[in-house]
């Protein structure tokens, strides 16, 4: 009996232990590799920092927005900016590096979008900072650092700007401004990007506390043109904590008229605002954002990733804005910050049923590229408004020449129209539709009128395409653009009725006539010569969902079995099992749904912090988009929701055997709660 006791008790403490370890909020690294490390990414949905395995580091700083040409397939590429939140620390005289420090950890703590590295300094010291990306502040970042002595030490601290490669034309400043109470510390730097198209600009501060009395002297020292710094000294009696910050701004010429100034405007007034004000609402936008939060009750590890997707998602995109996320979001220079269909169908679902706001930005971004769209298709000999397969700035096509999919894969103008539809159908703005979505919807659906080749009924072709499965190059009625299309053009009719609009006539007929083929065997043909070869991402399930063309439940497995034999266990993305797992989980097979589920992330999942690369044993993270198409197969897969004309509605689904609860807060306009068992 005992020994079933030790036993019994032995196993209670395993599985205790386990479910501890993967905590809903905090990733925790405790052993680094730095030649194995993935950073994580802080952002605000404007400016991101990407950490680094070394002490008092970052590894770059990503702007939303900024763009120019240096050479990479002769489009625009985004720009690293200032790292402004490098510094180096000495202690005794002795500077601090990677090699003279012990038991250093990081953690990313979700729930407030604050990364902290903490470690000691042999018998002298411990060590530990923050930063943030400061989300009520779009483009200033906060680093907050605290200095336990475990003897008398003397320290000297410096803040570092430096300029990053690529960039010219640098000059750096140094000013300070008095106050009664208060001396501002600027350390300000301006560049030019490669062709000179932009001005970029930083500028930081220093914080101290007021706690320790009476604030040091700050000096300024000039090492070359490409770097400068800031730095002060002070003596720490053993057991007290020394605590100060850096605050810092950085905005280009793509956001403001007069970036250097503003700048340093924006430094100064993070400097007044002060520590405490800075982080409070920071955390308290924070609060606001989880608000609307996928909750799993039963699965810890799945709980620790979900949220790990949607904290992506939501860094990477902000309300009030024109802009969209690219692959990578403000994890890096990835795909060089292009926008594709990535943003408009994979990532943008999960964010308007969750925060329809932030949701509304990447709408915008289209709307606001809509004249360059329709100077697009005038080019290529078409009506309407043809979107670019890959978009920067100015929303002219921006696709490497060597990549087919720039003249060929022209689905996105489909998705790009049901986007503007899907925001009209969970918001019900009708003034939105008429001044925004109508403008979108109508000239993508004149584009496929024009598109199509017209042989005859049920025969109007759109020929020589890349397919969404892009292994899949210039073929013929590819499913997926076929079907997108017919929504396409079907949504615009809707749209026009609703407003009282006399739409164009020919849309319908349009319409009516695109071909979905299918095979001997009764599977959706993925296009008119396929035979059977592997595909490198889902297309003919995409017509189950997102779009709504095949909804018989038998033909959407029959195409679920078929298909899901077809995709390689390598070089393929991770949103294919998502979709996998969604229409699962809605044909009432909660565990294949989980297999898929999981399939779609863990074997993408680098070190130290789960971050999510595009395939399998890939290595290019922050993959913005896989966390879209996942958190769409927790939304509307497992969760059951439905944007619909009449807003979000639910459906039968079905949870895994080992979940016992799914819970789905904050969801639409209306913030409601959906709780799924």
């Amino acid at each position: 009996m005992n020994r079933l006791l030790i036993i019994f008790w032995s196993v209670f403490l395993f599985c205790s232990t386990k479910v501890q370890a993967q905590d809903q909020w905090l990733i925790k690294a405790d052993k680094i590799d730095p030649a194995n490390y993935y950073g994580i990414t802080v952002a605000n949905g404007m400016i991101g920092i990407v950490s680094s395995p070394a002490p008092f580091t970052v590894k770059n700083v990503v702007l939303a927005g900024a763009y120019d040409l240096y050479g990479r397939g002769r489009v625009s590429n985004f720009l690293n900016s200032f790292n402004l939140l490098n510094m180096y620390l000495e202690i005794n005289g002795k500077r601090i590096d990677a090699k003279n420090i012990s038991n250093f950890r990081q953690q990313l703590d979700m729930r407030h979008a604050a990364f902290t590295t903490t470690f000691d300094y042999g018998s002298e010291a411990s060590i530990k900072y923050t930063y943030y990306s400061l989300r009520q502040l779009p483009f200033t970042v906060l680093m907050d650092i605290s200095i336990t002595a475990k003897k008398p030490i003397n320290i000297t601290a410096a803040s570092i700007m430096e300029a990053p490669d690529a960039l010219k034309e640098v000059q750096n400043y140094y000013n300070e401004i008095d106050r009664p109470h208060v001396t501002i510390s600027l350390l300000t730097s301006t560049v030019k990007s490669p062709t000179g198209k932009l001005q970029l600009c930083a500028s930081n501060t220093f914080l101290f506390s007021e706690v320790h009395g009476q604030e040091p002297r700050v000096i300024h020292e000039m090492w070359d043109n490409n770097m400068h710094l800031m730095k002060f000294s002070k003596v720490i009696a053993a057991g007290q904590t020394y605590q100060y910050s850096v605050a810092g701004s950085s905005i280009t010429s793509a956001h403001d008229a007069d970036p250097l100034n503003q700048a340093e405007r924006l430094t100064m007034f993070a400097k007044l605002e002060g520590r405490e004000r800075l982080i409070k609402y920071h955390e308290q936008a924070w609060e606001e954002l989880w608000k609307s939060d996928i909750k799993i009750e039963g699965d810890p590890q799945a709980q620790q990733d979900v949220h790990s997707m949607l904290y992506h998602l939501y860094s990477f995109s902000r309300a009030g804005t024109a802009y969209s996320p690219s692959p990578m979001g403000l994890s890096g220079l990835g795909y060089n910050g292009h926008v594709f269909w990535d943003a408009d169908l994979w990532m943008y679902p999960a964010l308007l049923v969750l925060h329809p706001e932030i949701a509304k930005s990447l709408v915008e971004y289209r709307y606001q590229r809509l004249s360059m769209a329709k100077q697009n298709a005038f080019s290529h000999g078409y009506k309407g408004a043809m979107f670019p397969w890959e978009s920067a700035d100015s929303g002219v096509e921006e696709t490497p020449v060597w990549a087919l999919s720039g003249p060929f894969e022209h689905h996105i103008t489909a998705c790009v129209g049901l986007a503007a539809w899907n925001y009209y159908c969970v918001t019900q703005d009708k003034q939105w539709l008429l001044e925004k979505g109508w403008p979108i919807l109508s000239a993508t659906a004149d584009f496929w009128a024009s598109r199509v080749e017209r042989n005859g009924p049920g025969h109007f072709d759109i020929k020589d395409v890349v397919a969404a499965d892009e292994w899949a190059e210039n073929v013929d009625n590819d499913a997926f653009t076929n079907a997108a299309a017919k929504e396409n053009l079907q949504c615009a009719k809707l749209a026009a009725d609703i407003l009282g609009i006399k739409g164009n006539p020919d849309w319908e007929l349009v319409a009516q006539n695109i071909p979905i083929l299918k095979s001997s065997d009764g599977v959706t043909k993925e296009f008119e010569t396929y035979k059977g070869e592997g595909i490198k991402q889902a297309d003919v399930n995409l017509l189950a969902y997102p779009l709504k063309t095949i909804t018989e439940p038998a033909q959407i497995e029959k195409d679920l079995k078929y298909y899901e034999t077809r995709v390689p266990n390598e070089g393929t993305p991770a949103m294919t099992q998502g979709v996998f797992a969604l229409l699962y989980a809605r044909l009432g097979n909660g565990n294949k749904a989980y297999h898929f589920f999981k399939d779609a992330y863990e074997p993408n999942l680098n070190p130290p912090f789960r971050v999510i690369a595009e395939t399998k044993g890939g290595t290019n993270p922050y993959f913005a988009t896989g966390a879209g198409g996942i958190v769409q197969s927790l939304l509307m897969g497992f969760g059951g929701l439905e944007i619909t004309p009449a807003g979000i509605q639910q459906v039968k689904s079905k949870l895994p055997d080992n979940w016992k609860s799914l819970t789905i807060t904050g969801v639409g306009i209306e913030k409601k709660t959906y709780i799924i068992k």
